[in-house]
């Protein structure tokens, strides 16, 4: 899809990280953005940062685990511009330690945002954008963790994989359709983003107030250093992913150098092995 002025983009998760850069590259193309997320106050800098470029920019409050507001803003996207051309299931949220001393509310606050999320950006936006004129693209932010599964992150893990299989399914769904949109999956590494304090926009009502066991403890260090140290800015991640979308590329890795852990893991499966180390065969050291 060739991305032209003029054309719309819903982003989730548009307060910081990798959606605000999606729409200032989207404003600096001259698309008309639709901006959605959980931090009102966050988002509302982003508007007015973006606003004061000349874009046409709207901004919602979305809590993007529910159907409800997601429809809603589906409803309001197309209200406002009558069409949707590239969607951007862009929201996540982190957590970490031994998979099995985390609570119920752990699992429900990561598959809410991770998975539930891009659930309802599917079911709330592809029917609309197939039935429209003009080219669609949807895009659905994942992590190499979606295609590897390092220790400490048993549920990001779970919710990453499930997006990269969730945006696999609807790009073959999309084989021989006469109207067909394009599919892509993010998968990063470590970036400079506000995933790390990702238990800032965590609702009260899914926060169980258990104290973190070491290995959260141990892990919430490890992970903000990681995340600290990423050496690709979520701005160069937004210009990879626009290119992507521009050349009909499914996958998007953006740090090439763990390419051989994914490939081991591959061979691991076809050669029916256990598992292997996943830090094992990169340079970078451990990735998220």
């Amino acid at each position: 899809m060739r991305i032209e002025a003029g054309q719309v983009a819903v982003i989730t998760g548009a307060a910081s990280g990798f959606g605000r850069e999606f729409a200032r590259l989207g404003a600096a193309r001259g698309l008309k953005l639709v901006l959605a997320d959980i931090d009102a106050a966050g988002l509302a800098t982003v508007v007015d940062e973006i606003s004061a470029t000349g874009a046409d920019v709207i901004g919602e409050r979305v809590d993007v685990s529910r159907a409800e507001e997601v429809e809603r803003l589906a409803e309001l996207a197309f209200a406002h511009h009558g069409r949707v051309n590239l969607l951007f299931n862009n929201a996540g949220v982190a957590t970490g330690g031994l998979i099995w001393e985390h609570g119920l509310k752990d699992w429900e606050w990561l598959l809410g945002v991770n998975v539930w999320s891009v659930i309802h950006g599917i079911r709330s936006f592809v029917p609309r954008m197939l039935a429209q004129d003009g080219p669609g693209h949807v895009v659905s932010t994942a992590s190499v963790a979606g295609l590897l599964s390092p220790p400490l992150l048993g549920i990001y893990n779970m919710s990453k994989h499930a997006v990269v299989a969730l945006a696999e399914s609807l790009y073959q769904d999309m084989r021989g359709l006469d109207r067909r949109l394009g599919v892509s999956v993010l998968c990063p590494a470590f970036v400079p983003t506000g995933i790390a304090d990702s238990e800032r926009n965590r609702p009260a009502e899914l926060d169980d107030g258990a104290e973190p066991s070491e290995s959260m403890k141990a892990f919430k260090v490890s992970f903000d250093q990681g995340v600290r140290s990423g050496r690709l800015s979520a701005g160069e991640v937004a210009r990879i992913t626009f290119e992507a979308i521009e050349e009909d590329r499914f996958y998007i890795v953006t740090h090439p150098k763990i390419m051989p852990s994914i490939r081991q893991r591959g061979d691991d499966i076809a050669r029916l092995r256990n598992p292997s180390d996943p830090y094992a065969n990169t340079e970078t050291g451990k990735h998220a």
